[in-house]
């Protein structure tokens, strides 16, 4: 809560749910990122305490994207303010259709009929797609689910969906349990795009999406204020009702 402000708000919950992998070397990366690697610097018994060094890739593991990482004149994830960190969010379940497609992309429909079955999407809510992909986590290949062409196939939010959230439902940004929000079908990174062109966020390989409630839920969203950060890997706490 904020002192100084007229109106303070408060986050009612019954559960906190961890939304975020652990980050491990053996864990799914894109082909040419960085390798995820511990270095043990100092030991108990030699030096008196317990040490690692640590290297990974900005956009590997639970994490979130900046405008930079897309955008030459976009800022770095060191200028999120902090409350733009703290955000309500709604899940909208597609596993019915991934298990049939596994390149499907979101649609308006799929949106209107979540907004006919619970209620309209409020402005400045994170919009969660659970698409059962965080179950593939543990299988790279699966995971990625790349052909012999070297094509990905994994679903992801559709461009003209991204565009009617944002322009008709003013949403903050996106997240998904994929390692991308754009389908992997989708190479020029359209939803990406317009999010971050508004300084938006963008989280991607969530877990646990399944545990949260379709509204009501508020994201706490922990980032590495790494300066021109592309991106860094999060903690994301989600508070559920």
């Amino acid at each position: 809560m904020n002192p100084n402000s007229n109106n303070p708000k408060t986050i009612t919950y019954t559960q906190i749910v961890d939304l975020s992998h652990i980050i491990d070397p053996n864990m799914p990366i894109w082909q040419n990122d960085p390798l995820v690697e511990f270095e043990t610097v100092a030991e108990l018994e030699k030096d008196g305490y317990y040490l690692r060094r640590f290297s990974m890739g900005e956009h590997s593991g639970t994490h979130i994207n900046a405008p930079n990482s897309f955008y030459e004149d976009g800022v770095g994830i060191e200028s999120y303010p902090a409350q733009s960190l703290v955000v309500p969010a709604i899940v909208i379940d597609i596993c019915d259709k991934t298990t049939a497609n596994f390149d499907y992309a979101l649609t308006t429909v799929d949106v209107l009929n979540w907004e006919q079955q619970h209620h309209p999407i409020s402005a400045n809510s994170v919009v969660l797609l659970y698409t059962g992909w965080q179950e593939k986590w543990g299988d790279r290949r699966a995971f990625f689910n790349q052909d012999e062409q070297g094509k990905f196939h994994f679903p992801g939010f559709g461009a003209e969906t991204s565009r009617f959230l944002i322009e008709q439902r003013a949403i903050a940004g996106v997240g998904i349990d994929t390692h991308g929000v754009d389908a992997g079908q989708d190479e020029t990174f359209s939803t990406n795009r317009l999010v971050l062109e508004k300084a938006g966020i963008v989280l991607e390989n969530l877990t646990n999406l399944d545990r949260l409630s379709p509204s009501g839920t508020t994201l706490v969203i922990g980032i590495l204020r790494l300066r021109g950060g592309s991106g860094t890997p999060v903690s994301v706490l989600a508070f559920v009702p």
